[in-house]
């Protein structure tokens, strides 16, 4: 994030003539990390079927089933969550900082909640759920 903010800096002139500066930031920030994670990327051939490179067992902040549903997702929900989610974005900053209508925004939302609700709530956890 900080590259993003530096890069705005640099350019504040040209970013702040942007319709939606603050977008441009998130969405910048975004595409570092992208960036970065492609660089960084290593196929890990795993023992266990449910296991995630760099995580233990006893780490509750990374669920391996959760990231092994985000992955199965399509590249335009996983966008979606990343920014209603984990960025904490409203609906229209995630729809201007992806180029899309705020309705799509709100269809690949709902589409990927019902995705990982299906990949991760067994009739065993609704039934402890009650």
């Amino acid at each position: 994030m900080a590259e993003a903010f530096t890069r705005a800096w640099m350019s504040w002139q040209k970013v702040s003539r942007h319709p939606a500066p603050y977008a441009w930031i998130v969405r910048t920030a975004l595409n570092t990390r992208v960036s970065w994670w492609r660089r960084q990327r290593r196929e890990v051939v795993l023992d266990g079927a449910n296991e995630v490179a760099g995580t233990t067992a006893g780490d509750p902040a990374l669920d391996p089933g959760l990231l092994a549903a985000l992955r199965q997702l399509p590249q335009r929900q996983r966008e979606v969550i990343a920014f209603r989610v984990f960025l904490d974005l409203d609906t229209g900053a995630t729809a201007r900082a992806l180029g899309i209508a705020q309705g799509t925004v709100t269809a690949h939302l709902s589409r990927a909640v019902a995705t990982l609700r299906s990949h991760l709530v067994t009739e065993e956890n609704q039934e402890v759920g009650r």
